[in-house]
């Protein structure tokens, strides 16, 4: 089982900037694909980028692409979303999630079976 915990949220203004944190736990990270999605007041939650936790592509949702960077810290067990040039749509819960390691679209969201609690960001426009 893996456990995720979100962190960073907060208020920003838009055109600024913000980096969400996800510490992970699991026994086996390299069999581990993590993602990041979001649910915006009043919407459906919605993929916003995903990557392998070894190796692998990474995959972002269209709106976000060239603004948003996931990474991660082997060493330091811990996921980050890089959040530049926010604009007043990304203001959502974000989540991270984990699914066992699987070749193809990293964004249907029903393959995610460990998820963190969320965190809030908003952007003031």
């Amino acid at each position: 089982q893996v456990q995720l915990v979100e962190s960073g949220g907060g208020l920003v203004q838009a055109g600024g900037s913000l980096r969400l944190s996800c510490a992970v736990s699991a026994s086996t990270l390299s069999s581990t694909d993590v993602a990041w999605f979001r649910q915006p007041p009043g919407k459906e939650r919605e993929f916003v980028a995903g990557m392998a936790w070894i190796g692998g592509r990474n995959q972002y949702q269209d709106s976000v692409k060239g603004r948003f960077t996931i990474s991660r810290d082997n060493g330091k067990r811990t996921l980050y979303l890089q959040m530049n040039n926010l604009k007043a749509e990304d203001t959502a819960v974000y989540y991270c999630a984990a699914r066992p390691r699987s070749v193809g679209d990293r964004s249907p969201m029903e393959q995610y079976t460990s998820w963190g609690p969320g965190t809030q960001v908003t952007v003031s426009s």
